[in-house]
């Protein structure tokens, strides 16, 4: 780990932000009385634990977008994806404490008069199986169009293009109430989670603590990759692909690597957001849910792993506090901040923090 973070100013300043928030936080709203002025609630301990989830899934994307050169503007579907499978686990866990009391089919099945439970739901009743959807799913969605885009060699604004087309054509097909994925309404009034009841203050900070073990790890492993062969050819794709490509290196195999890596990251990013917020519905797939992600990406700097999750929790805080203070000037503010990010700062603030202090 330390030869990883070795040459990596940033990665180690925000790794140990993240350790010692990671042991603040839980004592904080455990340990101390809530008139503490130190005292953090649990509705903080749980928009943390989103706002980490949101790094998770901004790391997904630098990683394909910042080093190998693809904008994807789908990766909202992977981590919607991600949450769904979470939230088919959380489901099945209610049982019979659902508004209609069945033992075997969700609230919303026994009101939309289904005879029994899809096939597609078997297997999520244990954690295992979930966890395992819960990336399989995402990489087998990335592998399958990440194979025939670039095998095509679909790039630039057109793969963007498709990908946000991917993502709409799931929130459209996710909406509808025969897909047996709860409609427009989604997935929520979710009980407990192995056990631990889901709205329990431990349990909240058990999640939190989690989601930032899980985004530690998702650096390092992404540090990892951008610092092997594989980091190195997929810089030398987005660099100059054809000169790549004419060295004999199979660029499809590189692109496809990282892309079905990043999908799966986002699907977990998405899994561990879901029993924190509580729902999980069709306007996840939303094109702006991955819009947004790619400004938390250009406003944090790509191709710096940090940037990325500085980017997300900076525009993530932001929209929190502009949504309750101003909602109507959100929109206008967040098309502003990456009109001028394009702009005045095209490597992003962690960016133009790393060439400044390379000039000094």
């Amino acid at each position: 780990m330390l030869k990883l973070l070795k040459n990596d100013l940033g990665g180690r300043v925000f790794l140990t932000i993240l350790v010692l928030t990671t042991v603040f936080v839980p004592v904080a709203n455990l340990l101390l009385p809530p008139d503490n002025p130190l005292y953090v609630s649990s509705y903080t301990v749980t928009l943390i634990g989103k706002y980490l989830c949101y790094a998770i899934l901004a790391l997904s994307l630098d990683l394909v977008w910042g080093y190998l050169g693809i904008m994807s503007l789908g990766h909202g579907a992977f981590f919607a994806l991600g949450g769904y499978a979470m939230g088919m686990y959380l489901m099945r866990q209610i049982g019979d404490r659902g508004v209609y009391g069945n033992a075997e089919l969700p609230d919303f099945m026994v009101f939309l008069n289904w005879d029994s439970l899809p096939w597609f739901w078997s297997g999520f009743d244990q954690l295992w199986f979930a966890l395992l959807m819960v990336v399989l799913i995402p990489g087998l969605l990335a592998f399958v169009f990440g194979l025939l885009a670039f095998r095509s060699r679909v790039t630039g604004v057109y793969f963007s293009i498709i990908t946000q087309a991917l993502t709409y054509a799931l929130m459209l097909a996710f909406f509808r109430n025969e897909m047996g994925f709860g409609g427009n309404n989604g997935l929520t009034d979710f009980k407990d989670i192995l056990g631990f009841n889901i709205q329990a203050a431990e349990t909240r900070v058990a999640l939190f603590t989690a989601s930032a073990v899980v985004l530690a790890a998702a650096y390092l492993a992404c540090r990892s990759i951008v610092s092997s062969r594989l980091g190195v050819l997929s810089m030398a794709v987005r660099d100059a692909e054809s000169r790549v490509r004419f060295l004999g290196y199979n660029v499809t195999n590189v692109k496809l690597a990282v892309f079905v890596f990043s999908a799966m990251l986002a699907g977990v990013a998405g899994a561990l957001y879901v029993p924190q917020v509580g729902i999980i519905n069709p306007s996840e797939f939303s094109p702006l849910k991955s819009i947004e992600l790619v400004i938390w990406v250009a406003v944090g700097g790509r191709g710096t792993l940090y940037g990325a999750i500085l980017g997300a929790l900076a525009v993530s805080y932001s929209k929190t506090w502009l949504t309750g203070a101003f909602p109507e000037v959100w929109l206008f503010a967040l098309g502003a901040l990456f009109i001028l990010v394009t702009i005045y700062l095209p490597k992003g603030v962690s960016g133009s923090i790393e060439t400044l202090r390379k000039r000094r």
